[in-house]
């Protein structure tokens, strides 16, 4: 095979993956490369959706008449609290949420002229706990709340107005270069149509699997212009694609775990966060943590961007290619002890002063990324005590 492989191609069951069972995958084939692997997620769809039946009050108010004026108007999360019968909540397992929602219009209500029908668009976060909320036999509607639970209003229907959209492309995965074995093999030998469902996994120089890609259903082979007995594999997954950024890190990460500091520093945001998750799937579990009161020097150059800090804190505590966090959540988590760190220990801070200018608040809509403040409110918080150098 000319060129080192790139990928491992394994045998894949979801039944049995399900069910908690591992060993059970065979190597199908070793891959040079891939085609169209690598795909960013689509942008979240803005909805559209008709409030019916609505009394605005407060912000909600305030945007309806910025939205008459100016054709449209901002107004951030909103939140609908699901009403049972006797115009009472549910508490929050009965709220519904929007995201980003801005006010496009509105119009008389038709079943009753003293209140409003609203036109509004947004996205529907991930953590929703359902698609659509629908209100219990009698009940009133829903009441309007704001991203702190103040009063909105209510209204005493949702509509969601469907718009037909193309499904976007999605071209199957072709496998380049591969040398088939085992089951695979046989099922090409035999002339089977079926070729079995697969995993893909990036592998490293030395063959070490690196990070999983993605998995799916074989469906086809030709033979690969790549070296005599390589064949070309086709496969339509199933599975979430890795991002675009995943390209450049698995290649900074070809030779093997970095080991050198700040190979990530050249990455954009998305390549940074990319780079986390790297990281945390090759961090080394179960190692002891070196003792309370070690003190760590981070790397504060290239901390231009919140993915930056936790980039760079993870080389601080677990060196080159650590990891110690993604995240707000996680970074308390690693500051429990056992990924690396026992607190308390002493963090040193060089060149803070690109932090501090770079992490401060920019707008949002929904949750924000940490200021410089905050992060250093954060350590202190759990016995770190940071110097700034």
């Amino acid at each position: 095979m000319v060129g080192a492989p790139k990928y491992v191609l394994l045998s894949y069951d979801e039944v049995t993956e399900s069910a908690g069972k591992h060993g059970y995958e065979q190597t199908w084939a070793l891959c040079q490369d891939a085609d169209d692997l690598f795909a960013d997620p689509p942008p979240p769809i803005r909805e559209t959706y008709e409030l019916l039946g609505c009394a605005p009050e407060g912000e909600l108010a305030a945007a309806l008449a910025r939205a008459r004026a100016d054709g449209s108007a901002p107004l951030g999360l909103l939140t609908l609290e699901i009403l049972d019968k006797t115009g009472t909540g549910a508490g929050t397992e009965g709220d519904w949420w929007l995201e980003d929602v801005r006010v496009v219009g509105d119009r008389p209500c038709a079943r009753d002229l003293s209140l409003r029908d609203l036109t509004v668009e947004g996205l529907q976060p991930d953590n929703n706990p359902y698609d659509y909320p629908h209100c219990p036999p009698l009940s009133p509607g829903y009441r309007l709340l704001g991203p702190d639970g103040e009063p909105w209003g209510a209204c005493r229907d949702l509509a969601h107005v469907q718009e037909g959209r193309p499904e976007p492309l999605d071209p199957p995965v072709r496998l380049l270069g591969c040398s088939p074995r085992g089951a695979l093999r046989a099922a090409m030998d035999s002339g089977d149509e079926d070729l079995g469902h697969a995993k893909v996994l990036r592998i490293d120089s030395t063959g070490r699997p690196l990070q999983p890609a993605t998995e799916g259903e074989l469906r086809a082979w030709i033979p690969s212009a790549r070296g005599p007995g390589l064949v070309d594999l086709t496969l339509d997954p199933w599975a979430e694609r890795p991002p675009l950024a995943a390209r450049a890190v698995w290649d900074l990460w070809g030779e093997g775990r970095p080991s050198e500091p700040g190979r990530w520093a050249g990455c954009d945001a998305e390549g940074r966060r990319f780079w986390l998750d790297t990281a945390l799937v090759n961090h080394t579990h179960g190692a002891p943590d070196r003792p309370p009161g070690t003190t760590y020097h981070l790397d504060g150059r290239h901390i231009t961007d919140p993915q930056g800090f936790f980039c760079a804190l993870g080389e601080a505590v677990n060196g080159p290619g650590g990891y110690f966090g993604w995240g707000v959540d996680a970074l308390d988590d690693c500051l429990r002890g056992r990924w690396g760190a026992a607190p308390h220990f002493t963090l040193v801070w060089h060149d803070a002063t690109v932090a501090r200018a770079c992490l401060g608040l920019t707008p949002h809509t929904g949750p924000r990324p940490p200021t410089f403040e905050e992060l250093l409110a954060l350590l202190a918080e759990k016995h770190v005590d940071v110097r700034l150098a």
